[in-house]
């Protein structure tokens, strides 16, 4: 280890650096040398004052940024560690998202783009599961820089999201309440869904019956069901919810709403077996807005958020750590299926 405290200590003649840059960038000259690998422990706070005479904010502050960076994780009461041996790196984001599905993909794809070459995404999905998200969670408080993470509704979710930094978190996607001042870009689902609803109206009334696929145990909001029942109640629609779609079932003169990407390519291959006109014979809305969507026969009628958007400003967020909170507008979009 005297090796890596010569390094932080050459630098001292270098014009213009501060400690605390001196003291980040010997550790790095240290792991790009090979002097330290990953795994390896770093010296303990009291040990590096001793060593290097720095004040305790200063090599507080630098190993802060290490950490920040992805090159120096904190294990609780075990000390720093070398995470990483890529020194290039300017900051590192744990992304906890749903599953890789194509909203989920877009999202990514517009974060990484913004974001930049300097800047390290590791990705994680909970599938819904709150304890998979809780082992996440666990698993990469301490070692990151940023933490941007969609939540799921479930009581343990703001107990869990204690352990992250709150300066340093963005929640996404949906909304959970949690204590502190904390950041977030969300989609609102209750009001959205009713608003697209209303504006469909007339047309949903053209069939003669409105079902829509409900699953108890799915990762859909439960705003939207809500939100389903207050319309066909207010508007006196004909209607049924069912946990799902079932092969084969589909029936003319009733219009389907689906927030399950499977299943509604599932009814629609259906619709093309039985000769169904969408839009016609049959209705379909779907719920979350994608290229495919808009292709396939002729146009789905989708109501979604712009991902695209709440990717770009989680980006911007994580780049100026200004605090945020946007809720993310829903659209309409009215294409040939309903």
């Amino acid at each position: 280890m005297q090796k890596v405290f010569d390094k932080i200590q050459s630098l001292e003649e270098i014009p213009g650096f501060s400690k605390h840059e001196r003291l980040v960038q010997g550790f790095i000259n240290a792991i790009d040398e090979k002097l330290l690998r990953q795994g390896d422990m770093l010296p303990s706070v009291n040990n590096m004052i001793k060593e290097t005479g720095f004040a305790r904010e200063t090599i507080v502050k630098g190993y802060k940024e290490l950490i920040e960076r992805g090159i120096v994780e904190a294990k609780n009461r075990m000390g720093y560690f070398v995470a990483n041996e890529n020194t290039n790196q300017k900051l590192t984001i744990a992304l906890i998202l749903y599953a890789f599905d194509s909203v989920q993909e877009t999202f990514y794809n517009t974060f990484r783009a913004a974001l930049g070459a300097d800047v390290h995404i590791d990705i994680y999905f909970h599938n819904n599961n709150i304890e998979i998200f809780e082992t996440l969670v666990n698993k990469v408080a301490g070692r990151y820089g940023m933490y941007v993470v969609a939540p799921l509704p479930n009581p343990k979710t703001a107990e869990i999201l204690k352990v992250l930094p709150i300066n340093k978190f963005l929640m996404i996607d949906r909304f959970e309440q949690m204590e502190g001042d904390f950041s977030y870009v969300v989609q609102e689902f209750e009001q959205s869904t009713y608003n697209a609803l209303i504006k469909l109206n007339d047309t949903i009334k053209q069939f003669d019956e409105f079902v829509f696929f409900s699953r108890p145990d799915s990762d859909a909001p439960k705003e939207i069901l809500a939100s389903f029942k207050k319309y066909v109640t207010g508007m006196q629609v004909n209607h049924s919810i069912k946990s799902k779609y079932l092969s084969g079932s589909v029936e003319k003169g009733k219009v389907y709403f689906l927030t399950n990407d499977t299943q509604t390519w599932m009814l629609l291959k259906d619709c093309k077996k039985q000769n169904l006109v969408l839009g016609k014979d049959v209705g379909v809305l779907s719920q979350d807005d994608d290229p495919i969507k808009e292709l396939i026969c002729d146009g789905i009628t989708t109501y979604s958020t712009d991902f695209s958007l709440m990717a770009q400003k989680a980006a911007r967020f994580v780049l100026t750590q200004e605090k945020v909170r946007d809720v993310i507008p829903t659209i309409l979009i009215r294409r040939n299926s309903l």
